[in-house]
């Protein structure tokens, strides 16, 4: 439905930029990124492979009257994907990153609405669109992401990806062919 003439729309992620974030890490220093990706592989290779989630119902956070985020929750497949965020964590403990103090809320973000007044409107349609919706995903690899942000909507570019229980090997299979400029870039551990 379309919104009132003038309203401005929430800015909605782009298909290619879906994810499942297990762990935020921020900005990071170039010489902590092999270390985070070696945590990221250990992290893939200690669950026992590839599992289904379902994506049903809707949100925001905050709930109510000024949400910043819109996101699409799970109906199953909540524990094997908290057991991966729980690998996840405690890898990248061992890498030397503090603890994350949140606790693990799996959902998938597709929309920001950060100041727009339409925001809420935009929220009770999505949750009432996938009120009665399922959608089966499988979830096969975890992998390391720089963040892009500014000039447009986020980026989410891959830096490194590893199967779930280590059915093959991907370990080379990073992305940037050139050091990149990491002095102002965040990271994401996504599934």
């Amino acid at each position: 439905m379309p919104l009132a003439t003038g309203a401005r729309d929430v800015r909605w992620v782009r298909l290619d930029g879906l994810h499942l974030t297990l762990r935020f890490l921020g900005p990071t220093l170039p010489d902590r990124i092999d270390a985070t990706a070696e945590a990221v592989a250990r992290a893939a290779r200690s669950v026992n492979g590839p599992f289904d989630i379902e994506l049903a119902g809707a949100g925001s956070f905050p709930p109510g009257r000024r949400p910043r985020t819109l996101w699409i929750g799970l109906a199953a497949g909540t524990e094997p994907l908290g057991d991966l965020a729980r690998s996840t964590e405690e890898a990248l403990g061992e890498a030397g990153w503090p603890p994350e103090e949140r606790p693990f809320r799996p959902h998938l973000t597709v929309a920001r609405s950060d100041g727009v007044a339409a925001g809420p409107l935009v929220a009770d349609r999505l949750a009432t669109a996938m009120a009665d919706r399922r959608i089966l995903c499988a979830i096969d690899e975890l992998g390391l992401f720089e963040s892009i942000t500014g000039g447009g909507p986020a980026r989410y570019v891959p830096l490194a990806l590893y199967p779930l229980g280590g059915s093959r090997s991907r370990d080379g299979d990073v992305y940037h062919q050139r050091a990149p400029d990491l002095s102002e870039v965040e990271f994401r551990i996504d599934s």
